[in-house]
C-alpha cells in the first residue's frame, strides 16, 4: 500500500534551492531570536494553515501565475507557507518588544501574526472563490453545512475530552485548536466521500474509509462515520497526553500541539475550499 498521498511531488531544483535557502535565511533568524511561544501566538498561526490550503486549492484549479505555482503543490506550499508565517513571527515579536516591554507586547506580537495572516488567507480564499465563480462550478451549500458540523463535532469532543480528562483543559485553545482542525478534517472529508462523490487521496484514511464500506452499516451511514471516529479518538487522545508535557515544557509543548493542528486544520480547509469550487 502507497503511503504518500496523491499528487505528491516535489517542485523543480531551482525552487528546491530557493525553499532550502529561504527556510535556512527565517530559521536561523527564529532561532537567534526565539521568538516568545504562547498559546495565543499558536491561535495566530491558524489562519496560515487556511492560506496553505487556499494556495493549494488555486494549484490544482491551475489558477496560479506560472512563476509561483510550483511553490503551491504537495508538499512545497507546507514549507512555502511555513517559511512566509515563521517569518513574520519573528518580525512581529521585533515588533512589539520594540514598542513596549509590557504585558500587552505578546498581545501585539499575536495580533500582527493573525492579522497578517487573516489578511493573506481571505485574499487566497477570494481567488478561489472567484476562480470557482468563472468557472460556473461554485457551490457553497454542502460545504457551509460541513463546516458548522465540523464545529458542533468538535465542541462535542472537546467537553467529552476535559470532563473524561480534566488535565486535557490545560492546553486551552491550541488543544482546543487541534480538536477543530481534525474535526474538520474528518467530517469535511465523510461528506466530500459519501455526499459529493470525492475520492480519498491519503491511504491510510481511504483504508479506513473502504473498510467501513464493507461493514453491514454502509447502505445507512455510508464509510465516512467510521473515519470522524477514529480521527477524533485519535487527536482526542493525543491532546489527552500533552497535557502534563505542556505544563512541564509550555514552548515545546504548544510548537508540537501546534503542528497537531495544523495537519488537521489544513486539509479540512483545503477539503471544503475545494468542495466549494468543485462543482
Amino acid at each position: 500500500m502507497a503511503i504518500l498521498p496523491d499528487g505528491f511531488a516535489l517542485p523543480p531544483p531551482t525552487y528546491l534551492a530557493l525553499l532550502f535557502v529561504a527556510g535556512s535565511v527565517v530559521g536561523r533568524e527564529a532561532y537567534q531570536r526565539r521568538p516568545a511561544v504562547t498559546p495565543h501566538r499558536i491561535l495566530a498561526f491558524a489562519p496560515w494553515m487556511v492560506l496553505g490550503s487556499a494556495l493549494h486549492v488555486l494549484f490544482v484549479l491551475d489558477a496560479l501565475p506560472g512563476v509561483v505555482r510550483p511553490l503551491a503543490g504537495t508538499p512545497a506550499v507546507y514549507v512555502s507557507v511555513a517559511i512566509l508565517g515563521v517569518a513574520t513571527w519573528v518580525a512581529s515579536d521585533a515588533v512589539s518588544s520594540a514598542g513596549a516591554a509590557s504585558a500587552g507586547a505578546d498581545d501585539s506580537a499575536a495580533r500582527i501574526l493573525g492579522g497578517v495572516g487573516t489578511a493573506l488567507a481571505l485574499a487566497a480564499s477570494a481567488a478561489v472563490l472567484l476562480a470557482g465563480a468563472s468557472d460556473g462550478t461554485l457551490s457553497p451549500s454542502v460545504p457551509v453545512i460541513g463546516l458548522v458540523a465540523s464545529a458542533a463535532v468538535a465542541a462535542v469532543a472537546w467537553a467529552v475530552l476535559v470532563r473524561a480528562h480534566p488535565p486535557a483543559a490545560v492546553t486551552g485553545v491550541v488543544g482546543g485548536l487541534a480538536v477543530f482542525g481534525h474535526s474538520l478534517d474528518a467530517v469535511s472529508t465523510a461528506v466530500g466521500v459519501d455526499l459529493l462523490g470525492f475520492g480519498e487521496r491519503t491511504p491510510l484514511s481511504r483504508f479506513i474509509i473502504e473498510f467501513a464500506h464493507g461493514l453491514p452499516t454502509d447502505p445507512y451511514l455510508g464509510g465516512g462515520w467510521l473515519f470522524v471516529l477514529v480521527k477524533l479518538a485519535v487527536v482526542c487522545g493525543v491532546v489527552a497526553l500533552f497535557a502534563d508535557y505542556v505544563r512541564e515544557e509550555p514552548t515545546e509543548g504548544f510548537l508540537l500541539l501546534g503542528f497537531v493542528a495544523a495537519v488537521g486544520l489544513g486539509p479540512g480547509a483545503h477539503n471544503l475550499l475545494l468542495f466549494t469550487v468543485a462543482g
